[in-house]
């Protein structure tokens, strides 16, 4: 079935950290398949901000070769990439000081009509700066959107300041703070799995469901962000943003819409509804670790300690939860959090594992009956598995097995499938802040992460270690089963 393009409307992009390893990684990939299917008209202008001076014809050829990098063969059209190219330009600009704003001012000046998205590729210590630059020099028109990337501070009070350095000058209808994990395709398919079936809704509470994983596993180190990542670590890094908004949509009410603020009231009150973690539940809610030199990807690798150059560092590499959400819904089911680096495999997914049935009227030789459990599969092969129980084909006798309902999107549908942040920057472009998160929702989740982060403090425990190329720290494994249950493996 072929894909539905819908182009959107002529903009300008601006791209501070134009130059840098976001940009060319995935922003200019993604915005280049967008033109590319026809979706971005010919109108439309990128322009990358950097500090240092750099000549247009400097900046294509050095974006050439990115995109000659990380787009797939199939997808490269000379032609294509040339007429894509055009539509780039540069400006070396000082976000702390005054030059170069007057010659962006000038690239932009007779289309203040026109959508104009400022994508903030930097750090988070100049969001402010940024933006108070935009609004200095009177850039920020009706139109306007600014794009701010995770994370958004490294507590709540650190996001509150960030969040009142922008909303100082964009208003929280123009803030986009992306999240690229809410435009996976499968998680798009778990609002239609929620919403569009009659199936799965009834289930979907604390009398069917037996509770919930939600794993973000990956098989690389730190590697080149170790400087950042010492200061933020794994909860801060993944929990407190991507593993919770999945949280919420896995949890939350239906909506009375899809109106954006209709889907991100319902996610509010989910956060808000978190039974917090204190000291008192920090031993046995939360297991935190630090991966040691170990086998990972084929080969040996190295620890945390030795990746960062630091003789100590008490920074985990892995954290596994066991949350509780305080509604009718889901009063007395667990949710599972987990997520780590050089951890055995990359894998990112969610699994809803549903109750037992009450009784077998099976003889005990027709094998153990598994309890059902759906499986969203985010990275790397996005699909979705209902696992059941059925009888295994065949003469002798009932024999039961637990086997999957299996739709890949790439097989199912026969299509590409497009990166993340392809939907989620022209979706910017179009105004739709659905899968975007809203201020009081990055606040409320951070208030639910600062008793974690102050009882680790307090209790003085060091990250527990674990071999690299494992599943974590044996306490994990101790976590989940200490409630009779275990981590999901493909197996069944």
């Amino acid at each position: 079935m072929p894909q539905r393009i819908i182009p959107v409307e002529p903009f300008d992009y601006i791209v501070f950290g134009g130059t840098g390893d976001l940009a060319y990684r995935k922003l200019l990939p993604a915005l280049f398949e967008r033109f590319r299917d026809g979706q971005i008209p010919s109108g439309s202008r990128i322009i990358a901000i950097s500090r240092r001076p750099l000549g247009d014809d400097a900046l294509r050829g050095s974006i050439r070769t990115a995109l000659l990098e990380y787009l797939a063969a199939d997808r490269v059209d000379a032609g294509v990439i040339d007429c894509f190219l055009s539509m780039i330009g540069h400006i070396g600009l000082d976000v702390r000081g005054e030059a170069g704003w007057p010659e962006l001012k000038a690239a932009l000046a007779g289309a203040e009509e026109r959508i104009r998205a400022f994508y903030l590729a930097v750090g988070p210590d100049l969001f402010g700066p940024i933006c108070l630059g935009i609004g200095r020099a009177g850039l920020a028109t009706p139109n306007a959107r600014v794009v701010i990337e995770k994370p958004i501070g490294s507590d709540l009070e650190s996001a509150r300041a960030v969040n009142e350095a922008v909303g100082s000058v964009f208003a929280e209808n123009q803030v986009f703070r992306i999240d690229h994990y809410l435009g996976k395709e499968t998680v798009q398919n778990l609002m239609a799995l929620r919403f569009a079936n009659a199936l799965y809704e009834p289930l979907w509470n604390s009398a069917h469901v037996d509770h919930v994983q939600i794993t973000v596993a990956e098989s690389i180190g730190v590697g080149s962000r170790g400087g950042y990542y010492d200061h933020a670590g794994a909860l801060r890094d993944m929990v407190q943003n991507h593993i919770l908004q999945l949280l919420c949509l896995i949890a939350m009410e239906p909506p009375d819409s899809l109106d954006a603020n209709a889907v991100r009231d319902e996610k509010l009150k989910v956060l808000k509804a978190l039974k917090p973690i204190g000291e008192d539940e920090i031993q046995g809610c939360t297991v935190r670790g630090q991966y040691r030199a170990g086998a990972s990807n084929g080969g040996a690798v190295q620890s945390y300690l030795e990746e960062i150059g630091s003789a100590e560092s008490t920074t985990e590499t892995f954290v596994a939860l066991r949350a509780e959400i305080c509604n009718w819904r889901w009063a007395g089911v667990p949710f599972y959090l987990r997520t780590g680096k050089r951890l055995a495999e990359r894998v990112s997914e969610i699994v809803v594992a549903f109750k037992a049935i009450p009784h077998s009227i099976f003889p005990k030789g027709s094998g153990l009956i598994r309890s059902n459990r759906l499986v969203l599969r985010l990275q790397p092969d996005e699909g979705v598995k209902q696992w059941i129980m059925i009888k295994d084909p065949g003469l002798g006798g009932m024999r039961l097995r637990h086997v999957p309902l299996d739709m890949s999107f790439a097989a199912a549908f026969q299509a590409r499938n497009p990166d993340a942040y392809e939907r989620l920057l022209l979706d910017v472009v179009r105004g739709n802040q659905t899968l975007f998160m809203r201020r009081d929702e990055v606040e409320a989740a951070w208030s639910w992460i600062d008793p974690i982060l102050d009882a680790w403090e307090h209790s003085g425990d060091p990250p527990r270690p674990y071999t690299a190329g494992t599943w974590g720290p044996s306490a994990a494994i101790a976590l989940i089963e200490r409630d009779g249950r275990t981590w999901h493996e493909e197996s069944g």
